[in-house]
């Protein structure tokens, strides 16, 4: 039995400009995910990821790889607190 996990994560690398958050968005539904991505004014891409432990698991190891374009060079990720229900890009 899995069990229920919430992360944030914040990508570093050439992540912006190349289609990263509609890649994750999908990437993220594809695994029943629920969360959210948006871009960083520091060049970065945050997400937020909740679901099922080993649906995360793959997501961040996704997210280490990126849509082609992207040139991912770091991960960081922490526990956090539930998003909202679905996945959504957000918009500054």
């Amino acid at each position: 039995m899995s069990r229920t996990r919430t992360v944030e994560a914040i990508i570093h690398g050439r992540v912006q400009g190349v289609g990263y958050r509609f890649w994750t968005k999908g990437e993220a539904e594809r695994l029943g995910l629920s969360g959210h991505v948006r871009n960083r004014p520091d060049g970065t891409v945050a997400a937020a990821f909740s679901g099922e432990a080993d649906a995360i698991a793959a997501m961040l190891a996704a997210c280490r790889q990126g849509p082609p374009g992207a040139r991912v060079t770091d991960v960081v990720e922490r526990d956090g607190p539930a998003p909202a229900a679905g996945f959504h890009i957000l918009h500054d």
